[in-house]
């Protein structure tokens, strides 16, 4: 027996020599940063329901770039994802071939790739969220809305650095700051661009008590920041019933694209606002929210290998996330203020960066800034107005964006 030739022959064929093979380094790069994440998720808590799945999932991917080397590789094959949805591939009509040879990450990109993952966190999100605060005060609305404009900011900027309408699409939604939303559409238009714009989005998500804050004490005075908005009305119970019917309706009618997003968020909605579907509001709340979000974001690493991954692009798209996430802030922030001068100085502008629709850390943040100079003050409730409008904004956005560009 030639114990020497047989144990050379694992060495070479253990994922440890492909550390030096070529391209090696890229996946060992992705496998540092993917513990980065773990740590940033687990120990800095940093949206740690979605970092920790989408760190592992690109752990897995770039080991299995390792075992690829090694002759075998039975979780990851991203040759195959194009193949599940795409009717020109000669595989299109065979499925039983593509489910042969699919592994374990294939499958879970499936619910990725169809826009299945972001559609049913939608459902979630919209069984936990009140829109009364949104019905008391319509007006609000409008911040919602200004909040977007980041959105398209970013949008020509990325045109400028020279990517193309659908790649300069997926970056700009970074500036909603939903990620489901970016997630959704990037899919759509751009999929090879999928994990680091995802990063980019619940990393900014992440962060916002640190991004926001300076930003409101640049655009507001102390006087503004002090004003104390009196309580708003009481919404019905028919109101709530009635309001995701008519949104749904009106929105999908409008932009048919949106159908998978706010459908599900106004379904959502519905199930916690009938009083007779409980059960139904408890499950999308909690099991298939946490079910959907252990897929996602694993699926949502595994896209995250060092080819992909480590480009001068990720870069501009990190950069240009932070400036749509910035500059939405500020729109809201404006928004605020215009509505400060027009209510004779009764609104307090600070709930205005609470537009982005990162549901409800940006309005708890409006709340911290407001109190720090009216300790009387309380902003919460008035901020989940735009911060629930800006759900529907950023949706209503990525919707426009499809329909142009998908």
């Amino acid at each position: 027996m030639d114990i020497i030739g047989t144990l050379q022959k694992l060495a070479m064929e253990s994922g440890f020599a492909a550390f030096f093979m070529a391209g090696g380094w890229k996946n060992a790069v992705m496998i540092l940063i993917a513990f980065v994440l773990l740590y940033l998720g687990i120990v800095k808590k940093f949206e740690p329901l979605l970092l920790c799945g989408i760190a592992f999932g690109c752990l897995l991917a770039n080991l299995s770039y390792f075992i690829s080397q090694g002759g075998t590789n039975a979780m990851y094959h991203p040759e195959l994802w194009e193949a599940f949805l795409d009717a020109n591939s000669p595989y299109y009509h065979s499925y039983g071939h593509i489910m042969a040879n699919a592994g374990l990450l294939d499958f879970f990109y499936i619910g990725v790739k169809a826009g299945i993952y972001p559609s049913l966190i939608f459902m979630g999100v919209g069984a936990m969220t009140d829109f009364g605060p949104l019905l008391s005060n319509p007006k609000s609305l409008l911040l919602g809305a200004a909040a977007q404009f980041g959105v398209f900011v970013a949008f020509f900027g990325a045109l400028l650095l020279g990517f193309n309408g659908k790649e300069a699409a997926s970056i700009g939604i970074i500036g909603g700051a939903d990620g489901p939303t970016a997630i959704y559409l990037t899919t759509k238009l751009a999929p090879h661009l999928l994990g680091p714009i995802a990063i980019a989005a619940y990393s900014y998500m992440a962060l916002i008590p640190m991004i926001q804050p300076p930003l409101m004490k640049l655009c507001t005075t102390e006087e503004m920041r002090k004003v104390k908005m009196e309580q708003t009305r009481e919404v019905s119970k028919k109101e709530k019933i009635i309001f995701p019917i008519v949104v749904a309706s009106f929105v999908i009618l409008l932009l048919p694209s949106t159908a998978p997003l706010i459908g599900c968020l106004m379904l959502g909605n519905l199930f916690r606002e009938t009083g007779v579907t409980d059960r139904l509001s408890d499950t999308a709340q909690n099991a298939l929210m946490n079910i959907v979000t252990i897929f996602l974001a694993t699926s949502v690493g595994a896209t995250m290998v060092g080819d992909n991954f480590l480009q001068i692009q990720t870069l501009f798209i990190i950069v240009l996330g932070l400036i749509a996430f910035s500059i939405s802030t500020v729109g809201g922030l404006a928004g605020g203020v215009i509505m400060y001068y027009a209510s004779g100085k009764k609104i307090n502008p600070l709930i205005g960066s609470a537009g982005v629709s990162a549901v409800p850390m940006a309005a708890r943040v409006s709340q911290d800034v407001g109190r720090r100079y009216n300790k009387t003050n309380f902003l919460l409730m008035h901020a989940m107005g735009p911060n629930v409008a800006g759900v529907i904004g950023s949706a209503i956005a990525a919707g426009f964006l499809l329909s142009v560009f998908g």
